[in-house]
C-alpha cells in the first residue's frame, strides 16, 4: 500500500454554548470537513489525500480551521466555498492559498527551539 500523499484534517471540535473560546464546529466547521471528504473523492482522490476530521487544534479563534501536512500550511477561517480552491491550488497544484492561510506569528503553537522549558 502506498503512503497517502497528503492529509486535510479539519477542526470539528465543539464546545459549551457560551464558551469565550468559541469552536470550530459551532462555525461551519462540520461543513467544511465534509465538503473536503466528498470533493476529494470526486476528483478521484480517496487513499491518495486522506480528509481527516480533527478535534480541537487550538486556533479556536480562527476558525473553522484546516492544516494540510505534510506541508504543515495552516488555514482560517475556511468556509464550504473555500475547498474548491484549496484542492485545486494547494492539494493538486502544490501552491498554498495565500488569502487563508494563517500567518506563523498568529497560531498559539510554541516554536521548539526558542521555548522556554516547561514550569519556567
Amino acid at each position: 500500500m502506498a503512503k497517502f500523499q497528503r492529509h486535510v484534517f479539519t477542526c470539528i471540535n465543539d464546545r459549551e454554548p457560551g464558551d469565550p473560546r468559541g469552536c470550530c464546529g459551532a462555525v461551519g466547521g462540520h461543513e467544511v470537513a465534509a465538503a473536503f471528504k466528498r470533493k476529494l473523492h470526486e476528483r478521484g482522490l480517496k487513499r491518495i489525500v486522506r480528509a481527516n476530521k480533527a478535534g480541537c487544534l487550538d486556533q479556536c479563534h480562527l476558525g473553522p480551521t484546516v492544516v494540510v501536512y505534510p506541508e504543515g500550511v495552516w488555514y482560517g477561517p475556511v468556509t464550504p466555498a473555500d475547498v474548491d480552491e484549496i484542492i485545486e491550488e494547494h492539494v493538486i497544484g502544490g501552491r498554498p492559498v495565500e488569502r487563508l492561510v494563517i500567518p506563523d506569528h498568529r497560531l498559539t503553537g510554541r516554536d521548539p527551539a526558542s521555548a522556554e522549558p516547561a514550569g519556567g
